[in-house]
């Protein structure tokens, strides 16, 4: 059996990693990809009985993986838990060809293990400043993909949004950087076309 690919999902508290999820479903699922979903919470359920309700994803694609403790634990020290769901729904759903892993908030230090995840993206929002990249978090620096979210709040937060995505690119080279709006719905393409020719079809 083929393993379904994975893809990580990291960011602070409020910076739309769930909105993000919520926008990715039906944009994969229009292209014909078969997913599922996995949540990391502290001690509760909450993202995925809220990704669960949306409707758009058949509730029981959508697993809750309690931390304990620090989420970076079971997304990078010991991710033991999140392997284990994800060979649960890849061994439920024969034909899987995708699962998002969300990770519980955190702060820039957050970044996913490589036995985890085929992929990893990093989400920050301009309204938690625009300061972001020039701190040089671990999770900026080193995601395969930095989005960029809430950008159409910039002039309304006080944030240079060109001058944020220039600093953004510059910190990280020639990792790729995607700015979108969740609640808008604007940049998710852009996400996904990523999504496909660096995760879906790389082989």
């Amino acid at each position: 059996m083929t393993s379904a690919a994975r893809i990580g999902i990291g960011g602070p508290v409020g910076s739309g990693k769930t909105a993000l999820v919520e926008r990715l479903i039906p944009a994969l699922h229009a292209r014909g990809v078969d997913l599922a979903v996995i949540t990391n919470d502290l001690v509760t359920a909450e993202d995925a009985e809220r990704v669960r309700r949306t409707g758009l994803i058949d509730p029981a694609r959508v697993l809750a993986v309690e931390a304990g403790a620090c989420p970076h634990t079971i997304i990078r020290e010991d991710p033991t838990p999140n392997i284990e769901a994800c060979e649960q729904l890849e061994r439920q759903f024969p034909g899987l060809e995708l699962i998002l892993l969300e990770s519980g908030g955190d702060n820039l230090a957050s970044t996913f293990s490589r036995d985890l995840t085929d992929f990893w993206l990093f989400v920050i929002d301009v309204a938690g400043g625009d300061d972001i990249p020039r701190k040089r978090g671990p999770g900026v620096i080193r995601a395969d993909l930095l989005v960029i979210n809430k950008f159409d709040l910039a002039p309304y937060v006080g944030v240079d949004l060109e001058r944020m995505i220039a600093e953004a690119k510059e910190v990280r080279g020639d990792r790729a950087v995607l700015v979108c709006s969740c609640r808008a719905n604007i940049g998710i393409e852009a996400i996904v076309d990523m999504l496909e020719r660096d995760v879906l079809f790389r082989n």
